[in-house]
């Protein structure tokens, strides 16, 4: 596993370095089956210590957490105490979701843009309504069941999933909303 430890306008020395990757090399080998990298980066904030610990795995999902404390070992232990939890919940939800999964995730392709509004401001009035394409990108979407699609996205920490339903092949939508709950798009 590769490891970026880095502290921001602080010395971290090599006793933090060494106990951060024991640290995280055995959470990754008790809960991640094929993890890929882990970034470290130490900051201070005021007079408290401020961690922050992201781990990739080979599957897309990234752990992450921060934490502060006073001393730069808690914080560090506080940040990776919560990857660990993050870790721990994604493997059981695989555990429980492989039972009934015979076949391997299949994966399509899209199409994926990032727009521009070009820094015009409210007062302005727009020379074309055609936005300024910034970056296409060419994504896989995964086919997944409704249940997994909320699952990879509650672990990923995003707000909205895009993903292909298995059960009936269309393209599906599930999004965190503002209350809490999770919505759900499935056009007819």
């Amino acid at each position: 596993m590769l490891y970026k430890i880095t502290g921001k306008q602080i010395d971290i020395g090599e006793a933090l370095q060494t106990h951060a990757k024991s640290i995280v090399d055995a959470i990754a080998a008790k809960h991640a089956e094929r993890p890929t990298d882990a970034t470290i980066i130490f900051s201070r904030s005021a007079n408290e210590f401020v961690c922050e610990v992201s781990v990739h795995l080979s599957t897309g999902i990234t752990a992450q957490a921060n934490a502060h404390d006073h001393e730069i070992y808690a914080s560090f232990d506080a940040a990776s105490e919560k990857v660990e939890k993050q870790l721990r919940r994604y493997k059981r939800r695989l555990k429980d979701h492989h039972r009934d999964r015979t076949h391997p995730v299949e994966l399509s392709g899209a199409s994926s843009y990032v727009l521009s509004n070009q820094g015009e401001s409210n007062d302005s009035k727009p020379e074309t309504l055609q936005p300024l394409i910034v970056a296409e990108m060419e994504q896989k979407k995964q086919s997944l069941s409704v249940s997994e699609a909320v699952m990879q996205m509650e672990l990923a920490g995003a707000p909205v999933l895009v993903f292909r339903n298995e059960g009936h092949n269309g393209v599906n939508v599930v999004y965190r909303r503002e209350d809490g709950n999770i919505g759900w798009v499935d056009p007819a």
